[in-house]
């Protein structure tokens, strides 16, 4: 952990220049205030984001937006039900060397060698597939033909998901969605907005936004920052009662889930209201700040039962009665 001088000075810097990226993506896309921000909190916890939404809602533009303002390397990998894990991580090519002729397998770098990687309708691709990120995403490399090859750093996914009720669509191993921080609902634009978004691309297309400041530094920042012992209390409190074999579980948990959140998600939770603390520019996170990041660091680690599918019970609507009986820790 760095001196207390130094990362009060770190991070005061550091968010102008979020300041700046923000409005950056503020001009380029109308609306997603509250994703926008959930996106800055991620990068500063140095965690993964998952978008989920209905085509249409400007998901790709706006990570698309975010690299360019960072400067940073982008690619894009269109999940497809034919993509093999190959076509992500790289692969061993034959090569010949044109002096000797010698041939020897090689390591080709795949689209995931990025800085920000956009893995965009992750779940239009079966669980194979799917999984191919999970070393890359925890570990930050990436095993090929017995050896291990490092990501660049910073490194960080933005995966895009359409609701599972459409059909071609594959729910995401939970080993998956577990290594991403936050589970981000894109809404539907409001009226006015959408006559903006009318008007703005029914003429000619903008140019990519300069970049409009050095981040790296802030990447993972929230990892410096100490967790008063309540808050750490209470964020675990809240993680557990959402497993229904614990005795601390409302009665809707127990109702309607099968499986609650693991340990990750306390680490998860922590980190994220440590992020959310930083961005309104204090030192140190709350319980509101936990309250705040809740539903999404959880929407996706906890499984219903049929019966809350049945009837149209969703996620967040749990986390609600978790937030309402949890003990205060």
């Amino acid at each position: 952990m760095v001196e207390t001088s130094g990362l009060v000075e770190k991070i005061a810097q550091g968010r102008e220049r979020l300041r700046r990226v923000q409005e950056a993506l503020g001009l380029a896309i109308v609306g997603q205030d509250e994703t926008i921000h959930r996106l800055l909190a991620a990068l500063l916890a140095g965690g993964h984001v998952l978008l989920v939404g209905v085509p249409g809602l400007a998901k790709t533009l706006l990570v698309r937006t975010l690299a360019a303002a960072l400067a940073w390397r982008f690619r894009r990998v269109q999940f497809t039900p034919d993509l093999m894990p190959s076509d992500i991580l790289g692969s061993e090519v034959l090569h010949t060397d044109p002096a000797t002729g010698a041939r020897t397998f090689k390591f080709a770098p795949g689209p995931v060698f990025a800085n920000l990687l956009l893995a965009d309708e992750i779940n239009r691709t079966p669980p194979r597939t799917q999984s191919a990120l999970l070393e890359a995403m925890q570990e930050r490399t990436v095993t090929a033909g017995g050896a291990t090859h490092q990501l660049p750093s910073p490194f960080m996914v933005v995966a895009t998901q359409n609701p599972i009720e459409q059909e071609g669509t594959y729910p995401l191993p939970e080993a998956q969605l577990d290594r991403f921080l936050f589970s981000l609902l894109v809404p539907y634009p409001n009226a006015g907005e959408e006559e903006r978004i009318a008007a703005l691309t029914s003429g000619p297309e903008p140019p990519p936004p300069p970049p409009v400041a050095e981040v790296a530094g802030m990447v993972g920042i929230a990892r410096e920052v100490p967790s008063p012992p309540n808050v750490v209390a209470w964020a675990v409190a809240l993680v557990r009662a959402t497993r229904p074999e614990d005795p601390t579980a409302p009665p809707r948990v127990k109702e309607f889930l099968r499986w609650g959140a693991g340990p990750r998600a306390s680490q998860h939770l922590l980190l994220a209201a440590k992020a959310e603390a930083l961005l309104a520019g204090r030192f140190a996170p709350t319980r509101d700040d936990v309250r705040r990041v809740l539903k999404p660091v959880l929407r996706h680690r906890i499984v219903l039962r049929f019966n809350a599918v049945s009837e149209g019970i969703r996620a967040d609507e749990v986390l609600d009665a978790v937030l309402e009986k949890a003990p205060r820790a």
